[in-house]
């Protein structure tokens, strides 16, 4: 490692800028939660300093070799050799797989273990988290409740309160002797929602793809006559099939199975398109709650995005964009895609926690929206 004299900020994002030139996505996010991982460690020792990085830098399974080769390079230190796994885990393609700590370094590593209580775990970025606190994450994301989001229908039916209804009173009437004895009421009765979600399985998203797929999950579970889930990356992939599984195991490897661009890049306009050409337009998404998941780092043309956005939102009932990045301090919508996006969005919400992905399910989608909302 570097000398200890040396300035610690200035040595690790020299390290950060050595990564981004050997083409590792450390973007500003990810070099800030390294800088706070790094800061509750003894950077004097190598075994924290390299799994703090692994952890916070690398976005996908292609990064881990370029991150080993560049922490040689830099530090001069080896780190300690991987397991190897699988390429496909028990859900979802392994994105990364932590060393074995070095001798010397298990305390502070079994210390990062620990620190991932279910109520730290609540708020906790998931991309800052280690692969067993991912693995509980997943298991809570899987026990939350979404409500069924409903509208209101021209029908009315019984109810205890609302309108009188004078057909009924009459009726009524004439059974005793023409006194109302009883004043029945009526109001418009409710029907389900259509909801789909889009998630984006691109390489920049794909610390969180897993638990917002599994959130996917539990709504078509919940819902699978009103609810359609994609997949968006390289290719628009119909995920419906696999999610009405009722087991999130069996669900997720069947999406995983499915799924044939995990980490690719993203061209969210023309996917959007091939939604709105196959099923939108036929009923999927006429009158939905519409959700994508996704950072907004459009690889296509930008401009075809906001078109298709806005045909979205003139075929939805509202239009909610999940971005994890939203909860960063400072962050604004600045990439071309989200600048195409905005103007046709209802709702901008953070998925980035556990706290943040019930809040989506219960408020989002289990909110009962019938306003025409407004654009963000």
């Amino acid at each position: 490692m570097e000398p200890a004299g040396r300035d610690t900020t200035e040595t690790l994002m020299g390290f950060v800028r050595t990564l981004r030139a050997a083409g590792v996505g450390a973007d500003t996010g990810r070099a800030t939660a390294f800088l706070r991982a790094v800061d509750t460690l003894d950077v004097t020792r190598p075994g924290p300093v390299y799994w703090a990085g692994r952890l916070t830098l690398c976005s996908g399974g292609a990064d881990l070799t370029r991150y080993d080769a560049c922490f040689v390079h830099y530090f001069g230190t080896r780190p300690a050799p991987a397991r190897t796994t699988s390429p496909l885990s028990a859900t979802v393609p392994a994105m990364w797989n932590p060393p074995e700590a070095a001798d010397g370094d298990d305390a502070d590593t079994a210390g990062l273990l620990a620190a991932g209580g279910t109520e730290v775990l609540r708020s906790a970025d998931i991309a800052s988290l280690t692969r067993e606190e991912r693995a509980e994450v997943a298991r809570l994301v899987s026990r939350i409740s979404a409500d069924r989001p409903r509208r209101r229908t021209r029908r009315l039916e019984p109810a205890a309160h609302g309108r009188l209804d004078y057909r009924r009173t009459l009726r009524a009437a004439l059974r005793t002797g023409g006194e109302p004895v009883r004043l029945p009421r009526r109001h418009r009765s409710t029907r389900a929602r259509r909801v789909v979600l889009l998630v984006d399985i691109s390489g920049s998203m794909s610390p969180y793809a897993d638990a917002l797929l599994r959130l996917a999950h539990v709504v078509v579970r919940g819902h699978p006559l009103h609810t359609e889930a994609f997949s968006v990356g390289t290719r628009l992939t119909r995920l419906t099939p696999q999610m009405r599984v009722r087991d999130p195991g069996a669900a997720l490897a069947a999406v995983a199975e499915a799924i044939p661009d995990w980490s690719g890049g993203t061209r969210l306009g023309g996917e959007l398109k091939e939604f709105l050409d196959l099923y939108g337009r036929r009923g999927a998404a006429r009158g939905a709650l519409a959700i994508i998941a996704s950072d907004g780092w459009e690889r296509g043309d930008a401009s075809q995005l906001g078109t298709q956005m806005a045909r979205l939102s003139r075929l939805a009932h509202r239009v909610v964009w999940v971005n994890p990045h939203k909860a960063q301090p400072g962050y604004a919508p600045l990439t071309a895609g989200m600048r195409a996006a905005w103007p046709h969005i209802d709702a901008f919400v953070s998925g980035h926690s556990l706290d943040a992905l019930e809040q989506l399910a219960t408020a989002v989608i289990g909110g009962r929206h019938e306003g025409g909302g407004h654009r963000a």
